[in-house]
């Protein structure tokens, strides 16, 4: 784990999902009338301070990073003082049930927001990937049995068009959760449609971080080695690599597929390549230096260059949202049914993670540049939204359980049944930290 880049990465990352979630709380509170006494990211003793606004709000940063609070006024805070007269029907408990209940929901609603946003302006742009095209699968694998073919371009996994290697990953991942036996539309090398069914059920899914894809038989296909994206800024780029550029050796050794370009910068970090082109007819020496990234507890180089089997996905306007939303909640789902699978014993509690594996793979994204860490983003903030969202007290969602219950019975809980949930909730949040440190901290030393 590179430590350099991976506390500022999971600082910051941490730092901005607070800072969206409790805004939410803060804006919706404010637009409710409620009087906000503290806007704090972190809890503890506060290293930073200023007082803003007419309400004089409080925004702290605080010693202890992981997490934050908005306090507005509240009149069974006993620490707050005497509450002026004109400041009582601003004050939070006085606020009807459905103001208090839309004040809670807003911290989660906007991280969920913020990743419809972060997808959105990557949709917009544009996300390099590849195609689905797939390599022979090896033999006695799910994809081999289903007659899968060297060449086969994947065009639609049940009634979802698939666009690129990304969007399969992403059918399959939800399909081998639930032992599923998808059909892919396949167009072969013949340029033939065909369908096909997959089995799924003999998928291990204990571990949807470990190499679970492989196991189904499907890798990428190989292209030629003609470049097809370069990503600005990186290696490759500034060594003068264009679009069109045909690879045709390295240090002397020729290269005719894209995996041997991929292969042999993977293994030079640091270590200058001499790279043979033909461009527009004519053959040019440029030397390259090769980056080092990492992936787990592997490090290798990457230039930012994508061959003709990579492609750029990008959607007009309202298409970007359209797929944003989605995307969005598909994720939120499919973080639900997870936690619901773990409850009743169908999938694993390995596959929780807790800050170690985030850390991780928040300087893992950094170090892959700009569009992973974003989409990187995206992912915890649906996390964080969905987890915050659970009826489980001291979390948003267990306010929202008081606030339904109010409305059912007419009158909020006792004060026994809220200490009683809080000690609780509280017990269960223990348990479940442990946990997902314990699966961190056996990930980094046995993985």
């Amino acid at each position: 784990m590179d430590l350099l880049t991976t506390i500022p990465a999971f600082l910051v990352a941490l730092g901005l999902l607070i800072v969206v979630h409790e805004l939410g709380h803060f804006w919706m509170a404010r637009w409710c009338g409620v009087k906000v006494l503290r806007f704090s990211v972190g809890f503890g003793r506060p290293i930073a301070r200023w007082v803003v606004g007419r309400d004089r709000t409080e925004w702290v940063i605080a010693v202890v990073p992981y997490g934050g609070y908005v306090r507005m006024l509240d009149e069974r805070e006993t620490d707050a003082g005497p509450i002026a007269a004109a400041d009582l029907p601003r004050a939070f408990n006085r606020q009807p049930v459905a103001r208090r209940a839309a004040i809670v929901a807003a911290g989660p609603v906007a991280n969920l927001l913020f990743a419809v946003l972060i997808y959105f302006g990557l949709n917009l742009t544009g996300v390099p990937d590849l195609r689905a095209l797939v390599g022979p699968p090896e033999a006695g694998t799910p994809a081999a049995a289903a007659g899968l073919a060297e060449g086969d371009l994947i065009v639609r996994i049940d009634d979802h068009p698939v666009r690129s290697w990304g969007d399969l990953r992403w059918s399959l991942l939800r399909q081998a959760s639930d032992h599923g036996r998808p059909q892919f539309v396949v167009r072969g090398a013949d340029g033939m449609q065909r369908t096909l069914t997959i089995d799924l059920s003999s998928i291990d899914t204990d571990r949807f971080d470990s190499d679970w894809f492989a196991k189904i038989g499907l890798h990428p296909g190989d292209a030629e080695p003609i470049v097809g994206v370069v990503a600005p800024g990186d290696p490759g780029a500034l060594a003068g690599l264009q679009i069109g550029d045909r690879i045709l050796a390295i240090d002397g050794v020729d290269v005719k597929w894209a995996a041997e370009v991929r292969r042999r910068v993977r293994a030079a970090a640091h270590q200058q390549l001499q790279f043979k082109i033909e461009r527009a007819g004519q053959v040019l020496q440029i030397p390259i230096i090769p980056t080092e990234t990492a992936e787990g507890n592997q490090h290798f180089g990457r230039i930012g260059v994508g061959f003709r089997d990579t492609i750029m996905i990008r959607d007009q306007p309202l298409q970007a949202a359209q797929h944003a939303v989605a995307k969005t909640y598909e994720t939120s789902v499919f973080t639900l049914r997870m936690l619901g699978r773990m409850v009743v014993g169908r999938a694993s509690w390995r596959n929780l993670s807790g800050p170690v594996t985030i850390a991780d793979v928040a300087g893992q994204s950094a170090r892959i540049g700009p569009i992973a860490y974003l989409t990187f983003l995206a992912l915890v903030s649906i996390s964080l939204g969905v987890l915050n969202l659970l009826p489980v007290p001291v979390l948003d969602g267990g306010h929202l359980l008081y606030y339904a219950i109010e409305i059912v019975t007419g009158s909020p809980p006792s004060p026994t049944w809220l200490e009683m949930g809080q000690r609780l909730g509280i017990g269960l949040l223990v348990v479940l930290t442990a946990l997902a440190l314990y699966n961190d901290l056996s990930r980094l030393l046995f993985q």
